[in-house]
Parts: structure tokens; C-alpha cells; sequence
């Protein structure tokens, strides 16, 4: 009786936590979540001119937050640390952001309630600037949380699939399924807190949000791929 033949387990690396890139990269990570939270409190328009809509989606000027700006390289160091260490590694990196986002807002909560020196006279504009960054943190902490651990279980999941090959593929599937949740927990939580009210303007910052992130992310692409493959390269537990 013939046995039927059985195609081989894929060869599933990662590397050691324990290497100095590792830590070099979550203190990164963790940077960019409390400095994305803390320009989230200023909505940008981008545009000017008349309004284009489609339906109750309005393409032109776009809204978008500040936090535009540099929180998508988060999703590149995600990639970055999902591919090479593992979802392990991945959501110890979210936990140590999520820590650092919370005492950021504890800090700014507790100075904020702090009597400033009778000189100074800045205290309304410290409220207005940073009072909204106790909602943001916590919009951004549920999204960031979610879509984070969506964006790393997918691209592993994906991993334990195909190995060393497919890597822009599940770069590309994690990052979007990862953006989609973020973005559309942070505006549904956040929107208030930087003055959008209409559905029109909803729909606009959680699609325009998606669509500049996700692009912003496949530009980097080569940056992305080319720090993987010097990490696996160089990385001796790799």
C-alpha cells in the first residue's frame, strides 16, 4: 500500500528579540506613537478651491489630522517587526506603544491641573492644544491596538504560508487590512475632538485617511523591503 506524498512545511524564520536592532526599532516605534498623537489634535486641509463631492464623500480639499504626517511609519516598523521577529514580538512592540501613549496623556493631564508660575500665561493655549489629546490618545490606542495586531496577525498568518517568498504581497494585504481597521475606529472616536460633525466629513477623513496612508506605505515600499532583507541578512538568530 502506497503512502501519498506529503509537500514539505515551508522553512518559518524569525529572529531573536533579544538582538540590539529589536530593541532600536520599538524605541522608534514607540516615539511615534506618542509624537502622532500629540499632532493628531490639529486637522490639516489640504486644497483649496471649490468643493468636489462625490454623494456625501467629499474628494477635494481633503481633511486629514497631523498625525498624517509620520504615523505611517508605524505600520512600516510593524511590518518591519512582524516579518522578522514574529506576531509575538509584533504585539509586545503595540503593548510598550500603547504604555507609552498612556503616560504621555498622564502627564499632560496632571501638568495641565498643575497651578502654572503666576507669570505664566500660556495655560488656556496649553488646554486648547493638548486638553484634546486625552480622546485622541484613546481613538488612537483602540485603532492603533486593533489595527496593528490585524496588521501583524495577517502578514505572520500569511508567512506561515508561503515563507521567504511572497514578501511584498503580504506587506501589502497586512498594511491594508491593518489601515482600514485603524483608521476607521481612530475618526470614529477622534472625529469630535478635532472638529469634524458631518457624515460628508467622516466619510472623507476615514477614506482620504486610508488612501494617503496606504499609498504613503507603498511608496516606502522599497525602504520596507530593503530593511527586512538587511535585517534577515545581518541578524545572526535570523
Amino acid at each position: 500500500m502506497s503512502s501519498q506524498a506529503t509537500s514539505p512545511k515551508p522553512d518559518v524564520r524569525f529572529a531573536s528579540t533579544g538582538s540590539s536592532p529589536y530593541a532600536v526599532l520599538v524605541a522608534l516605534f514607540c516615539v511615534i506613537i506618542v509624537l502622532s498623537n500629540i499632532v493628531a489634535a490639529k486637522p490639516i486641509e489640504i486644497g483649496s478651491g471649490d468643493v468636489i463631492s462625490i454623494g456625501a464623500i467629499r474628494l477635494w480639499p481633503l481633511i486629514v489630522d497631523g498625525g498624517l504626517v509620520l504615523f505611517p511609519l508605524a505600520y512600516v516598523i510593524g511590518d518591519v517587526l512582524s516579518e522578522v521577529y514574529g506576531f509575538r514580538a509584533a504585539r509586545r512592540a503595540v503593548i510598550t506603544g500603547f504604555a507609552c501613549a498612556v503616560l504621555a496623556v498622564a502627564t499632560f493631564t496632571l501638568v495641565g491641573a498643575i497651578p502654572g508660575a503666576a507669570f505664566y500665561e500660556n495655560q488656556a493655549a496649553y488646554e486648547a492644544v493638548l486638553g484634546p489629546v486625552g480622546q485622541i490618545v484613546a481613538a488612537s490606542v483602540v485603532g492603533y491596538v486593533a489595527g496593528q495586531l490585524t496588521n501583524a496577525w495577517v502578514l505572520t498568518r500569511l508567512k506561515a504560508r508561503t515563507a521567504e517568498r511572497g514578501l511584498v504581497g503580504r506587506l501589502l494585504a497586512s498594511t491594508g487590512a491593518g489601515e482600514v481597521v485603524d483608521t476607521f475606529l481612530f475618526c470614529a472616536i477622534a472625529a469630535t475632538a478635532i472638529g469634524i460633525s458631518t457624515g460628508g466629513d467622516f466619510l472623507n477623513y476615514f477614506v482620504v485617511g486610508v488612501v494617503l496612508k496606504v499609498a504613503f506605505e507603498v511608496a516606502v515600499l522599497p525602504v520596507t523591503v530593503t530593511v527586512i532583507a538587511a535585517l534577515k541578512r545581518t541578524d545572526p538568530t535570523y
